[in-house]
């Protein structure tokens, strides 16, 4: 194959899927756990809070808060050098970004 920009593409995409599909156990693991822990606590939190407090723009702006306070961290901690760390703040944020799609999808916003 030709080496143009949509090949080069795909190979980092599908670099970057295979991590975390083709692996060792442990990382496997780890990924799967933390994005299922993700998904349920930005599902909890967005249920809960906005049960609690009726306001969906502040629901709204604490799970956007959250996201980004995780992107943050992210971003340190790939500078210190942590092994699991940066993948299971990854999948937690994936994880919680979902919860929140499928969240605002079920309500019909």
């Amino acid at each position: 194959m030709q080496t143009t920009k949509f090949n080069s593409f795909q190979n980092k995409a599908l670099g970057k899927l295979s991590g975390s599909i083709i692996g060792p156990w442990k990382i496997r693991s780890i990924g799967l756990i933390s994005l299922l822990f993700g998904f349920y606590l930005g599902s909890n939190l967005t249920v809960y809070y906005l049960e609690k407090l009726g306001q969906r723009s502040f629901v709204t702006l604490l799970m956007v808060l959250i996201i980004e306070l995780l992107i943050r961290s992210r971003s340190f901690l790939l500078n210190r050098r942590y092994l699991y760390i940066p993948i299971v703040v990854d999948n937690l944020r994936i994880g919680a970004v979902y919860a929140v799609v499928l969240e605002a999808f079920k309500l019909g916003s």
